[in-house]
């Protein structure tokens, strides 16, 4: 019986993928990193945030897209909710062909992944 509980666990063992991410040389302060299977099944993503350019997330091995994402103030305010106080409007600072249209890709093997991505404008 224990042999089958241990194989059940170990059925969708998970890897880790750490690394920094840069957009033209900076380090990208806030943000978020997504892997998605490779089939693009939108059940199928993992992710987490870029805090000071470093992320760590838990990913199952094997081929994946990646977005990621970065919003900054754009200098404009608006209030969402009638009797709510303004907010900041947020705006992606990262072009599209690293986020709604991905051109990244990463294969994440069993164990810990390192990967650092310098993105370009």
């Amino acid at each position: 019986v224990l042999s089958i509980v241990l194989s059940a666990c170990n059925s969708n063992p998970m890897a880790e993928v750490r690394g920094t991410v840069k957009f033209d040389g900076q380090a990208i302060d806030d943000g978020a990193i997504l892997f998605m299977a490779g089939d693009g099944a939108l059940a199928s993503q993992w992710g987490g945030p870029i805090k000071n350019g470093a992320y760590k997330v838990q990913v199952p091995p094997g081929s994946m897209k990646v977005t990621i994402s970065a919003l900054k103030p754009t200098g404009e305010k608006k209030k969402y909710l009638p009797d709510a106080p303004e907010k900041d409007v947020m705006a992606e600072s990262i072009p599209a062909k690293y986020n709604t249209q991905t051109e990244l890709t990463f294969e994440v093997k069993s164990g810990s992944n390192q990967k650092d991505w310098a993105l370009v404008k």
